[in-house]
């Protein structure tokens, strides 16, 4: 059994690979501050999955699950710095997966501070943990966004990446430079993963599928930038955690590059996308379009070749059965917490 810290796993990705590596039989710490960027109850709904009680969770102490005996979560800063030393020391983690940050590219424009505060000293922190208390390996959440409006696709590792559009984009790319540095100069072995537009079940709030979804379902327009028209490469949660557990499952004989794509290698319009929910919601959505909004892109499109090549990464997950399963997700998500917005 390997010892696992995995940061954000009241978040969306954290909480699938959380579960996913509990059912391997691993050991799992979580961490969370439960932030309110968007509805903590989502957050701990996520945790209550996971068999973690709401009552339960206190700052800076564990709180145990009642499904996963390998399952122990503690709510507490990235920034806290003498609280994530005290952890790395107490804990001796084998590997650390960083998935915590602050996200979403249009937040950032209007609350610049709580990026810089939670993805770069937080990342900083982070590091320096691993730094005085070695781990086998850092894998951390990088993004799509580096590439900004690079015009080459698919875009590649090897690209460009010194012209972010947003500073959700800009705190990604230092993060991906931190890494470099302390690999350098301490010999922390590290891997940045470029997440391109996951989406699934317990997605976020703020997210193009649950904001569409909703917005159909109650029969309100749907505001579309772009005329809908921008690219993503909409890649779907199962695909994402089966290829970071391949990283996983392999890292121990060959260590990865230190940057790799994780997305669908399969762009589809925003239009295209709202086509698919409606076939799967059975309503057509009343479209208002907008024109793009500042730090947008155009476009996401991964290059996968080099995450293949390492542990053989193919997502199977197509757009229309993925909004078929967010969308039956939703209402089931919908109905339990009483017809509640979330």
């Amino acid at each position: 059994m390997k010892k696992y810290l995995i940061t954000g796993t009241a978040g969306f990705i954290g909480f699938h690979l959380a579960n996913a590596l509990l059912e391997k039989g691993e050991e799992v710490v979580g961490l969370d501050n439960i932030n309110d960027y968007y509805d903590v109850n989502l957050k701990f709904a996520r945790l209550k999955e996971e068999g973690i009680d709401r009552k339960d969770v206190e700052w800076g102490t564990f709180a145990r699950s009642h499904k996963w005996p390998a399952y122990r979560f503690i709510r507490m800063n990235l920034e806290d710095e003498d609280g994530i030393m005290k952890l790395f020391r107490n804990e001796r983690f084998d590997y650390v997966i960083h998935l915590a940050a602050q996200a979403g590219v249009r937040y950032s424009i209007d609350h610049p501070d709580a990026y810089i505060q939670s993805n770069i000293v937080g990342f900083l922190n982070i590091l320096e943990a691993c730094r005085h208390f070695p781990v086998r390996h850092l894998v951390y959440a990088s993004s799509s966004s580096v590439y900004g409006n690079n015009e080459k696709v698919p875009f590649s590792e090897g690209d460009d990446v010194d012209n972010p559009v947003s500073l959700y984009a800009a705190t990604k790319r230092s993060n991906e430079l931190m890494a470099h540095t302390y690999s350098h100069l301490y010999g922390i072995k590290a891997t940045g993963l470029r997440f391109f537009t996951v989406y699934g079940p317990w997605g976020r709030p703020d997210m193009a599928m649950w904001k569409f979804t909703e917005a159909i379902l109650n029969e309100n327009p749907l505001p579309v930038f772009g005329e809908g028209k921008l690219l993503r490469d909409f890649t779907y949660i199962d695909d994402i955690v089966n290829g970071i557990t391949a990283i996983l499952g392999r890292i121990e004989k060959v260590t990865p590059p230190p940057l790799m794509n994780i997305g669908n290698n399969n762009p589809v319009t925003v239009n295209e996308m709202v086509s698919e929910l409606e076939q799967a919601i059975g309503k057509k959505a009343v479209v208002e379009y907008l024109p793009i909004q500042p730090g947008d892109v155009e476009k996401t499109y991964a290059d996968i070749s080099l995450i293949n090549s390492y542990c053989g990464f193919n997502p199977v997950t197509g757009l229309k059965e993925g909004a078929r399963r967010f969308v039956e997700w939703f209402k089931g998500y919908r109905r339990e917490a009483g017809g509640n917005r979330q």
